[in-house]
């Protein structure tokens, strides 16, 4: 071989390794920035909804003044007919959460429109449930996005970027591979996370905020004080949280809740907070590491009533679309260990400014076991 010749070889290779040297560091780069939409960067906590201001993630104060009504409603909680305590819904009935961006598809939402049986399900003339102002046109939805396969069918979207979110209910991919929604609303990830009643046009008193775009029936955003995988698995969760009871007051709520579809007079209103008591030794029950990073959640941010449901329900995100993860272990639906957690270890935080006469009167009309106060109403779903 000439001296020509290798120095030719040389030079190639050396070119050859600087080529690959580069190609490496562009990998290592990418792989940093891969989880710029995550709600959980490394070493940080996993970011939470809303501004740090907002009413979701404000702690209660230290003795904070119990309703005088607390006892009446904890004593109602008491009749729950299935005899449980508080559960969680994270594998049915709840919210899934896909993060989106700029390279995500976006599709016109269509609106849903009622059949005659819907119409008199919902007592309303309507001819189709509501989206909120800013919502329906260029919504970003994963190839894998799956709603709730239950009839709720809710699914919420959140793009870190923009910091903006889209949630909806009633959510269903047609055969053409559009998708059409019952509601829809689109608002900031970085607001308070307060809709308000004033901005429903045209509400009458009696009918479902669902025909003017909230998903959940109070009138807050879906993703408001729900559960999220990242944040139980960090050891903490920095919000109040959102449940669901059978016993929701007929047509009263108050702030947070714009709206309600209570059925039960003299009941809890839709937007109560509720709080486990902060001095409850929770090395007593028997539970999972989860669950303890759920209670000491519920002693220090409390959680607010936003739904009805056929028991006492706490929402965690649903995981369908995200193989990765999975409940089991962690927060499993059906655990005994919250359970054990008696509902005389919790108190309704005093509520002011209560807003009576209105609020959906379809859920109470439908159920003739409905007509006194504190009915159990054992045929709600």
């Amino acid at each position: 071989m000439t001296k020509t010749k290798q120095i030719i070889i040389g030079e190639n290779r050396i070119y050859f390794y600087t080529v690959m040297m580069l190609i490496f560091s562009l990998a290592i780069l990418a792989g940093c920035n891969s989880g710029k939409n995550s709600r959980q960067d490394q070493g940080k906590a996993p970011k939470r909804f809303f501004s740090d201001a907002s009413f979701w993630n404000q702690p209660l104060p230290e003795n904070a003044e119990i309703d005088p009504r607390s006892d009446a409603w904890i004593k109602l909680l008491k009749r729950e007919p299935t005899l449980d305590h508080f559960d969680f819904n994270n594998t049915s009935w709840t919210v899934p959460v896909y993060e989106v961006d700029s390279l995500t598809p976006t599709y016109n939402i269509k609106l849903h429109y009622l059949d005659e049986a819907e119409k008199k399900y919902r007592l309303t003339k309507r001819d189709h449930y509501g989206h909120g102002p800013g919502f329906g046109k260029d919504v970003p939805i994963p190839e894998n996005a799956m709603p709730d396969p239950k009839k709720d069918a809710h699914l919420a979207l959140v793009d870190w970027d923009r910091m903006l979110a889209w949630d909806m209910w009633g959510l269903k991919k047609l055969p053409d591979g559009s998708w059409e929604s019952k509601t829809g609303m689109k608002y900031k990830l970085d607001g308070d996370g307060i809709f308000h009643t004033e901005d429903y046009k045209g509400i009458l008193d009696d009918e479902s905020v669902h025909f003017h775009g909230p998903s959940r029936a109070s009138g807050v955003p879906a993703i408001a004080g729900l559960i999220m995988y990242d944040e139980v698995k960090a050891g903490e969760i920095r919000h109040k949280l959102a449940f669901a009871s059978r016993f929701a007051a007929f047509q009263e709520f108050v702030f947070p809740a714009s709206w309600t579809d209570g059925w039960v007079k003299g009941g809890i209103p839709e937007g109560a907070v509720l709080q486990l008591d902060p001095d409850l030794d929770l090395s007593q029950f028997d539970l999972l590491p989860g669950e303890v990073v759920v209670a000491r959640a519920l002693q220090k941010y409390g959680m607010v009533l936003v739904d009805v449901a056929a028991g006492q329900s706490i929402y965690a995100e649903g995981l369908w679309g995200h193989p990765d993860k999975s409940w089991d272990g962690l927060l499993p639906e059906g655990s005994k260990g919250l359970k054990a957690i008696k509902f005389d270890y919790y108190r309704v935080i005093k509520v002011e400014n209560v807003v009576k006469n209105k609020g959906d009167v379809s859920n109470r009309q439908r159920s003739s076991t409905c007509r006194n106060e504190y009915d159990l109403c054992t045929n709600a779903r």
